[in-house]
């Protein structure tokens, strides 16, 4: 069994889009938010606004947890336990060098992305949008209380949904 994959992603909503980037992963094309691994030393929300400016080029402040999710991929029933946040959108700068592997920095309205679902990385992508429509937002104490969350991941895992 792999070890679980614990991550970051920002929801980041600008004039009625959403904040994605276009990525290979498994050999195929994928939408997802930005985001990734907590660096040592590095708090969730500053692997997020990190994140996001590495992927996208995008400056960002980090506000409210949405959620922390559960996806077990399905075919080789790897763990990915990702940390949501919405994040406030401050500038772009549009000639940044993205990371390797992202194609692209991509603006999409919640439809797009429903339309778009069989190109999602994992069923986390829709579900956390749709959480951030909603309202959902998670206390700080749910998370702070288990840092650091590499040493915590069993702690954090319980309190994640699963997807």
């Amino acid at each position: 069994m792999y070890p679980t994959d614990l991550t970051v992603a920002a929801v980041v909503l600008n004039e009625g889009r959403y904040l994605f980037v276009e990525e290979t992963a498994s050999r195929r094309r994928v939408l997802t938010q930005p985001g990734g691994h907590i660096e040592a030393g590095e708090s969730p929300e500053q692997a997020v606004v990190r994140e996001t400016m590495e992927e996208t080029g995008c400056t960002v402040v980090c506000e409210d947890l949405i959620g922390v999710y559960l996806w077990i991929q399905p075919q080789t029933r790897q763990q990915f336990l990702r940390l949501v946040y919405s994040a406030d959108f401050v500038s772009c700068d549009e000639h940044a060098k993205l990371d390797s592997g992202i194609i692209e920095r991509r603006w999409l309205t919640l439809a797009d992305v429903e339309k778009a679902r069989q190109h999602l990385r994992s069923p986390v992508v829709l579900r956390c949008l749709h959480d951030f429509e909603s309202g959902k937002r998670q206390s700080d104490a749910l998370i702070t209380g288990m840092l650091p969350l590499e040493r915590n991941v069993a702690a954090v895992m319980a309190a994640a949904d699963l997807v």
